[in-house]
């Protein structure tokens, strides 16, 4: 296949709303998939086939595993969906919630961006934040743990 043919196939993957395209011309095979988490698209040559890398599954809960011993006491607020974590609407804005602050049932906490959608993610009950458990733009997985409010 030619090359110019599988950089317009690879633009139009980046470009739409698919997560991925195959093609079969004769006897070649070309497979294109979007990268997770904002990792680079790379292709790795198989039998007439390329595929994007993934992200590396074993990071996000080695990193959650310490942060969960640590985590105080208190009611603990989840990731409702698999995305990016943000603590502000904007970068260099003021963000949403800070440790020791005090929040209502209904105050948005953060963003988690999942298909370059934002989608604002609510206290469901009243306190004062105890803890941040992720970091501004990290990748969250679904039931991780964000937020704790005592």
């Amino acid at each position: 296949m030619d090359l110019r043919k599988l950089k317009k196939l690879i633009d139009l993957v980046e470009a739409s709303g698919i997560a991925e395209l195959e093609i079969t011309e004769g006897e070649e095979k070309v497979r294109i998939a979007k990268s997770i988490a904002g990792a680079p698209m790379m292709m790795a040559p198989q039998p007439q086939m390329f595929h994007a890398a993934a992200a590396p599954a074993p990071a996000p809960p080695a990193a959650a595993a310490p942060a969960e011993d640590a985590v105080p006491e208190g009611h603990v607020v989840r990731s409702p969906m698999v995305g990016t974590f943000y603590r502000a609407p904007a970068p260099g804005a003021k963000n949403f919630a800070e440790v020791g602050q005090t929040v209502s049932a209904g105050d948005t906490l953060c963003i988690i961006e999942a298909m370059k959608l934002l989608n604002e993610i609510e206290a469901d009950q009243g306190g004062v934040i105890k803890a941040i458990l992720v970091e501004n733009g990290q990748p969250v997985e679904y039931g991780e743990p964000l937020f704790v409010i005592g």
